[in-house]
């Protein structure tokens, strides 16, 4: 029945190069793929803290319905990270305390719900990776339809099964399986360039910052003296 399936992922990007992505930023990946992919900012981390990397395992559901979200976690493999689009929708919670717990114990290594959790406090106090877009109490229906495994987007971040899935403090990013290991490259480059400027300010020493002026200039921005 067309919107109300379980497909089966065909690709993923390799566990090896999931693990060397587990010590980037989210914000150097993202500022090497132009500063155009974002999962937005409603999505936030709702767990005690820490970084959530993995393989996407797609959920698209009704909202405020979360039956096609329990069949994902029955069904993902350890390391999968579970992205669900709900639509944004925070009415009912798709997702809390025990689900958490039966992810965890299967080795899920994060939740993504474009939608609302419940449970708050208890997630917050455990570190299984949660980013979610709100809380509310009122408990979600068990109705479907809903797929697993198709595209789906997140405020404008399409997700892909078997895609790369980063998530920390700022927020949630996704690598398309075929750009992986090129993005990667450029990520490490960047957070190794970075990593070596604040080496250098925390020593004190002067950085170079006619930049600044050179791009006001360039843009026509005008001096009032000084």
């Amino acid at each position: 029945m067309l919107g109300f399936r379980i497909n089966r992922r065909d690709r993923q990007v390799p566990a090896s190069l999931v693990d060397r992505f587990r010590k980037l930023p989210a914000a150097n990946v993202s500022d090497v793929m132009a500063r155009m992919v974002a999962g937005g900012a409603r999505l936030r981390p709702m767990h005690g803290g820490g970084v959530m990397v993995g393989v996407a395992l797609t959920v698209k559901t009704r909202p405020g319905d979360n039956l096609l979200i329990h069949k994902a976690i029955d069904i993902a493999a350890p390391g999968d990270v579970i992205v669900v689009d709900a639509g944004g929708d925070l009415t009912n919670a798709l997702f809390g305390e025990i689900m958490a717990s039966h992810a965890a114990a299967r080795g899920v290594a994060g939740m993504v719900i474009d939608g609302a959790i419940r449970d708050a406090g208890a997630i917050r106090a455990a570190h299984f990776p949660v980013f979610a877009a709100g809380v509310t109490h009122r408990g979600p229906y068990k109705d479907g339809p809903g797929e697993i495994n198709v595209p789906v987007a997140l405020d404008g971040m399409i997700i892909e099964p078997g895609d790369l899935v980063l998530g920390d403090d700022d927020g949630i990013v996704a690598v398309p399986f075929q750009h992986a290991e090129t993005v990667y490259a450029a990520a490490s480059a960047k957070h190794v360039a970075e990593e070596k400027t604040l080496a250098a300010i925390r020593a004190g020493i002067p950085q170079d910052r006619a930049w600044v002026d050179e791009t006001l200039k360039r843009l026509g921005c005008a001096f009032d003296g000084g």
